[in-house]
């Protein structure tokens, strides 16, 4: 009733205001997905301060939080497998000031289990059988006019079972027949002194079930002929003794989606003059990628479909859930491929609902990120198959800026991998194929990215927009992003064509936004052409890296030989192979050219390192690097495979992290390249390695020095910590370890819940969006991301370090 959602995102819990559309909190405690997520309702219509959640790592966990922080949390574990639903209902007892809570969860292990909850103690009351089926949705409520709890289950056998509490325990009392298919969703409401069940179906149908108090079944009279909906009568014990006798019967039956039915729930109840109001407003939430409001005609009082929003174009595969703000006026829904979808109804036509600005990002494990080389954005790549692009929002009324994805810019149909950036609107990426794609802005997205982040168009593109393609689609039968230009978008039709198949450019269509844009218009109009593919590796792309000039490409790709193992490196003018450098035996898992441009650093999966040198002036620019140095075969410092590597600004020394929890940093590389012998394997450099405790995957070094002259150094572990070091050569050896101090590291809601895939400082002090110059800004910006799926933006003040 605060207006926040809460929502399941991996492992994670996530609350976000979608007023102030940001993120205020990450709750952190299960261990595998979580599935199900409920806040627990307040009798008294008061504001929420507990929320309870189900996961794949079979148990429950109810949450207490106050203003956006955890402040206790307590695991109910007794399920076998994944939890799938569950439901809360607060008993007030006039005994007690807590509330008591009773819960039940329905897990893949085909049982219910009822949990209750007095003051601090939770304990599991019983384990109800569903036989060999699953239970999908399960919904408490209490009896009209009694305290007896009554508990409604929904599942693949197509009828819905009802169980009453009798002596602390459920029992079976009836089992409404009507649906042709899994049941999908239930839910209660009280209405006017009446109980009434929503349920929805694979069947494409909803149904709407009354629940009444009714006198016990007498003798039948003699009116034999008279045609009356068929009762479902049971009789239940109330607590105080008496036998009260109810009526099921069907109330409506609501036909207008054309598929599965996902998900039904009711407006949230409010209190007016001191009494709970029930509106009598449904949503329902469809695999024909629509989401319905229903309520009843004012005059018949036949329910009818009042609003009907949902997602146009795309492939996208529809919705699986939904629900409304306290209030009623704005509708959330989740589709398939993770997105949130916010709809609002606007105040001069009360029947019109307009899209909203939502939090978006990647559905399954974000592999690498990149700052745009001035710092206004960073661009991502994951394993669902898309390149999305994240930009801070500025509004001119507001101070707050916040983060949004502005474009997508390649969806492809392979999981991504790699990027680099090659300047301000040119990446190249690399996904489970043998072939990098290279990507160019559309003008249709410069111009967006200014109007969202207020960033003149002259300070971003300092080029001649003339001659850029408009936009980008990908034609009926194609696969990869072909260039829309504005003759193209013009829409000339020559005669004798109007028949012609529908070409690219039906699919793009050139708008102006002034926010973010929403997700079906993500999925169409926010694709980059691709301008380049560059062939030459044997196996899929694994890593890929851009010098600062934008001159070089290097890339690797997956391996399990030498002859596979080498890296390539491509010219970005005439986009040919320069040249390629063997020397690793299995794959290439980062590679960094130093800032000033004279060295390549890879790190690989055989624990070797490899250091090339550019010649300052090659007779032939095809043989332009050369080995410079490398592990020393003898003494090799990392005993597992090296996962990640930076160079510090100045190009002096570098840094590797690995699998054996060793962070070490090498160098100086300059003097060695003054008193260079013969020979890389006689090149020996120094090194300070660093003990961290956890699987090191990924590391790097800020862009400026810390107050006190040191570097900064970021380290992401395996188990989804972030830790910041300082680092600071103490007298003349590296070999010394005092030269190491721990600064700080991410919390428990701040952290990733798995490994962190990579790291990345933003190249210029101040933070993006902010009016920051680097004399007078203390923030610097570090991005990073995971295979939780979420990509994280720290703002560090480096003078409190």
């Amino acid at each position: 009733r605060g207006g926040l959602v809460a929502f399941g995102s991996c492992r994670s819990v996530v609350l976000y205001d979608p007023q102030k559309r940001k993120v205020v909190g990450t709750l952190n405690g299960h261990t595998e997905r979580v599935n199900c997520v409920q806040w627990i309702h307040r009798n008294d219509g008061s504001q929420e301060t507990e929320l309870i959640s189900g996961g794949s790592d079979r148990c429950l966990i109810l949450w207490e939080i106050r203003s956006g922080k955890l402040v206790n949390y307590i695991r109910l574990e007794g399920h076998t497998e994944a939890v799938c639903a569950l439901d809360v209902l607060s008993l007030e007892h006039q005994s007690s000031a807590e509330s008591n809570l009773l819960i039940a969860s329905a897990g893949s292990d085909s049982t219910i289990r009822i949990w209750s909850r007095c003051g601090t103690e939770v304990k599991c009351l019983q384990a109800l059988q569903s036989g060999k089926g699953f239970v999908l949705d399960v919904s408490l409520s209490l009896l009209p006019g009694s305290d007896v709890p009554i508990l409604a289950c929904g599942g693949d056998n197509c009828g819905i079972y009802l169980y009453t509490q009798q002596d602390g325990q459920f029992q079976k009392q009836l089992v409404l027949q009507g649906h042709e298919d899994w049941i999908r969703g239930v839910e209660w409401a009280v209405c006017d002194g009446d109980l009434f069940l929503a349920s929805c179906a694979q069947d494409c149908l909803i149904r709407i079930w009354k629940l009444q108090a009714t006198l016990p079944p007498l003798l039948e009279t003699g009116e034999e002929d008279v045609i009356r909906l068929k009762e479902n009568i049971f009789t239940v014990n109330d607590n105080g003794g008496l036998d009260i006798s109810f009526a099921v019967t069907l109330d409506s039956v609501l036909a207008g989606h054309e598929n599965w039915v996902c998900a039904v729930h009711w407006q949230p109840s409010f209190f007016k003059g001191g009494r709970r109001e029930q509106p009598r407003r449904l949503l329902s939430a469809s695999m024909d990628k629509t989401v319905i409001l229903w309520s009843p005609d004012e005059e018949s009082g036949v329910w009818l479909e009042q609003v009907r929003v949902g997602e146009v174009g795309g492939n996208t595969l529809g919705f699986f859930d939904c629900c409304f703000s306290p209030d009623g006026t704005m509708v959330l829904a989740h589709a398939f491929h993770g997105a949130l979808h916010l709809w609002k109804q606007t105040s001069v036509n009360k029947r019109d609902w307009a899209p909203q600005v939502v939090i978006s990002g990647h559905f399954n494990s974000v592999q690498d990120v990149n700052w745009d080389p001035e710092g206004e954005f960073i661009i991502t790549v994951g394993s669902d198959q898309t390149t999305r692009l994240f930009a801070p929002w500025k509004r001119k009324d507001q101070p707050e800026v916040t983060w949004h994805e502005v474009a997508r810019p390649q969806v492809h149909g392979y999981d991504m991998q790699c990027l680099a950036m090659i300047g301000r609107f040119q990446f190249v990426s690399g996904a489970d194929e043998k072939v990098l794609r290279v990507f160019t802005a559309p003008r249709n997205f410069v111009e967006n990215l200014s109007s969202i982040s207020g960033v003149s168009l002259e300070k971003l593109y300092l080029g001649e927009m003339v001659g850029l393609p408009e936009g980008a689609a990908v034609p009926a039968l194609g696969l990869s992003n072909k260039a829309v230009f504005q003759e193209d978008t013009a829409g000339q039709t020559v005669e004798g064509e109007e028949n012609a198949s529908p070409s690219s450019q039906d699919y793009f269509q050139s708008c102006s936004l002034t926010e973010p844009p929403t997700e079906d218009h993500l999925l169409q109009n926010t694709l980059w052409p691709e301008t380049q593919k560059l062939y030459g590796h044997s196996y899929e792309v694994f890593s890929v890296a851009c010098n600062r000039a934008q001159t070089l490409i290097a890339s690797a790709c997956k391996a399990s030989k030498r002859d596979h193992a080498a890296i390539i490196l491509w010219s970005t003018v005439t986009w040919k192979q320069l040249q390629s450098l063997p020397f690793h035996n299995l794959t290439v898992t980062q590679m960094a050219f130093s800032p000033n441009g004279k060295f390549l650093l890879a790190v690989s999966r055989d624990r070797k390192w490899s250091l090339w040198k550019c010649k300052d002036s090659p007779a032939e620019p095809e043989a332009a690097f050369s080995l410079f140095a490398c592990t020393d075969p003898n003494m090799a410092v990392h005993s597992r495979i090296i996962w990640s590597c930076d160079w510090t600004p100045d190009s002096k020394y570098f840094i590797t992290g690995s699998r054996d929890k060793k962070v070490v940093i090498w160098g100086d590389c300059c003097s060695v390249e003054a008193n260079k012998r013969e020979g890389p394997a006689a090149t020996q450099l120094d090194f300070s390695a660093l003990e961290v405790g956890d699987s090191v995957t990924a590391v790097s070094i800020g862009p400026v020095l810390a107050s006190d002259g040191s570097y900064l150094v970021a380290v992401g572990t395996e188990s989804g910590k972030i830790r910041l070091y300082k680092w600071k050569l103490n007298g003349e050896s590296l070999l010394c370890s005092s030269n190491w101090t721990y600064c700080t590291e991410t919390d428990s809601c701040q952290s990733h819940t798995l490994v962190v895939k990579r790291l990345s400082w933003r190249r210029r002090v101040g933070r993006a969006g902010h009016e920051d110059t680097p004399e007078s800004s203390t923030w610097l910006q570090l991005v990073s991301c995971g295979a939780d799926q979420a990509v994280k933006i720290f703002n560090i003040n480096r003078h409190s370090l």
